[in-house]
């Protein structure tokens, strides 16, 4: 992964997510505040102003600039989350222009660790952690197309297997088993993201 490929990844990520602003922000509405779709849509429109507006010499460098965007501009929890994530995936990465998949794979769970870290969350507990853990398992091999494809697949998989679970952090834990049922936003924003890096490397 080059530069121009990250920032068109985090692009990419931006188209999806303000088109599915309605659907996040339905799904938030059932177990939480509602407003899920409206701060994804707003972040990511400062992290595509945000690196519209720099020059970046490391692929690093791309992905701190929008988590450090992430944190300052989006509310509740979803800004330290996805900002944590991005940056942390930013500063594994070594420095210079591109990165091998294998680098990306390294630099996608340190940002899974920091999600786990910094929110308490565990698989099953219908969070984000149940799309990106699984997206981060199946992230492997040298080609970053097959990487992706699998990694967004599995996203996609953990996302609605959240509807089946009892929610255990969060606003929605508050309802108990009434959560259950419901697809978590979270993790359903964590799977566009990952399915928006399958559409700028699909061959």
């Amino acid at each position: 992964m080059e530069v121009d490929l990250a920032i068109a990844w985090l692009r990419a990520a931006a188209d999806s997510v303000a088109a599915s602003a309605g659907e996040l922000t339905r799904l938030d509405a059932a177990i939480g505040d509602g407003d899920h779709g409206v701060n994804m849509n707003r972040g990511f429109t400062a992290v595509i102003a945000a690196l519209d507006a720099g020059t970046f010499d490391s692929v690093g460098d791309v992905f701190v600039k929008a988590g450090t965007t992430l944190i300052s501009k989006v509310g509740g929890a979803s800004g330290p989350l996805y900002g944590s994530a991005f940056r942390a995936l930013g500063k594994a990465l070594p420095a210079g222009p591109s990165v091998t998949v294998p680098e990306l794979a390294a630099g996608l769970r340190a940002g899974l660790d920091a999600v786990r870290k910094l929110g308490g969350a565990e698989p099953g507990d219908a969070t984000l952690v149940d799309a990106y853990q699984p997206a981060v398992d199946a992230f492997k091999g040298d080609d970053l197309a097959a990487a992706a494809e699998e990694a967004a697949r599995a996203a996609e998989e953990g996302a609605r297997a959240t509807a089946g679970l009892r929610a255990r952090k969060g606003r929605a834990s508050y309802l108990g088993e009434r959560s259950v049922g419901h697809q978590d936003p979270g993790a359903t924003s964590t799977a566009l993201i990952f399915r928006a890096l399958t559409a700028i490397t699909a061959k």
